[in-house]
């Protein structure tokens, strides 16, 4: 599909000293913005506790936010959910409900009340470090009460008690009542109509999404996602290296590399969350830049054995002129589903499109004005340079011979 006369050539070399600034701009703040405000880190990467609630009852943000204050929750957001009415998502770094004291109290109590069992003894009690699961394994079989007792015995709610694993391993694990079930039992006290026992359909009422992450695999993770950016620029590095010559190959990863700092950055200064979901659409980004710079090297390389008359300046602006119509076709068929899915997508699907919105956007223009100027720049700097000192030289020993 042509949108544009055939042969129409578009000097798009001529500014881009002015693009290259605002592209070095760009770049620039958002380096900048990774300091300061800094990213906005989901619970993915902080660890801690989020949980999405729909209330029965209309409730205002900033009373909810107080109500937690008091639940002793200082600091936690409360981010409303733009497309559901009377829903929020409140985070709170809070992982486990459980503290070092009551611990100490738990271990006691199990073990006290398995020594009036006869015939039945501890063989470990074990609280993984932030859970609030307990973990019993005893030598002989009990009736599962006896730990429920045991716990509420020393004001410690429990949720359940269930044998685990095999029946002959004799392990029990209780759940007891963790950030998320203390954070919803104080608000159903602060807010009894719209945190009811039912839903007015008769269906039990229950939080929308609860996600929990401890503070170690939160910075595992943040660790892990870090690497893994970074390993998809170094293997793409390489393979450019070998797929183009030294002329192409800086200006391929140098364009890659702006793309995903420059969408990072929108995501800071917007402070949107920075999650998992996030660093997957970087990485969609990264491939997708790449390969659209690579199909502009292609043809600037084809033209470049078509047109030995030419300098490398006016090669790139037939070049990119000569997909000028397929880049819109691709870029905008792609954008037009990641905008439908950020139109009617759920919150998480729509900070997915935005992201690969803005990478897709700023790819585009990155394969025209920051890859395709950077090789030109480095054909002029170096091998134009090179190849008239090879010229002189063998003039030279010419004139000699």
């Amino acid at each position: 599909m042509e949108f544009f006369k055939p042969g129409l050539i578009v000097d798009f070399m001529r500014h881009r000293r002015i693009y290259m600034t605002v592209s070095f701009v760009l770049v620039a703040a958002s380096i900048i913005s990774i300091f300061v405000p800094g990213p906005n880190y989901g619970t993915d990467f902080l660890g801690g506790t989020e949980i999405q609630l729909t209330f029965e009852a209309p409730v205002e943000s900033g009373a909810l936010r107080q109500t937690l204050t008091d639940l002793g929750y200082a600091g936690a957001d409360v981010v409303p959910v733009v497309e559901r009415e009377n829903s929020y998502i409140i985070r709170t770094g809070d992982f486990s409900a459980i503290s070092e004291e009551q611990e100490t109290q738990i271990r006691a109590a199990i073990t006290d009340a398995i020594a009036d069992v006869d015939g039945v003894d501890v063989s470990r009690i074990r609280l993984p470090t932030g859970s609030d699961k307990v973990r019993v394994q005893l030598t002989g079989g009990i009736d599962p009460s006896v730990l429920r007792t045991a716990l509420e015995g020393i004001d410690i709610a429990v949720v359940d008690v269930a044998q685990f694993g095999n029946a002959e391993a004799n392990t029990y694990e209780v759940r007891l009542a963790g950030v998320a079930d203390e954070l919803i039992n104080g608000l159903r006290a602060a807010f009894p109509e719209a945190v009811p026992e039912t839903r007015a359909d008769g269906e039990r009422w229950s939080p929308d999404r609860i996600e929990r992450v401890g503070p170690r695999a939160g910075a595992q993770l943040r660790d892990a996602a870090i690497k893994s950016l970074l390993y998809a620029i170094a293997f793409i590095m390489v393979y450019v290296a070998f797929r183009f010559d030294l002329r192409f190959a800086p200006g391929g990863v140098i364009a890659m590399a702006h793309d995903a700092i420059i969408t990072v950055g929108v995501f800071i200064l917007l402070q949107k969350e920075f999650n998992l979901t996030i660093i997957a659409a970087l990485l969609t980004i990264v491939g997708y830049s790449i390969n659209d710079t690579i199909v502009v090297y292609d043809r600037i390389r084809e033209n470049m054995g078509r047109y030995r008359d030419k300098s490398l300046y006016e090669v790139i602006n037939i070049s990119t002129s000569q997909m000028l119509s397929r880049t819109i076709v691709t870029s905008g068929t792609t954008l037009l589903s990641v905008s439908a899915f950020f139109i009617w997508g759920t919150p998480v699907i729509r900070d997915i499109s935005f992201a690969l919105f803005i990478g897709i956007l700023i790819g585009t223009y990155s394969s025209i004005y920051v890859a395709a100027p950077l090789t030109e720049w480095m054909d002029r700097r170096f091998f134009s340079r090179a190849k008239a000192a090879g010229r002189k030289a063998r003039a030279r020993q010419r004139k000699k011979a």
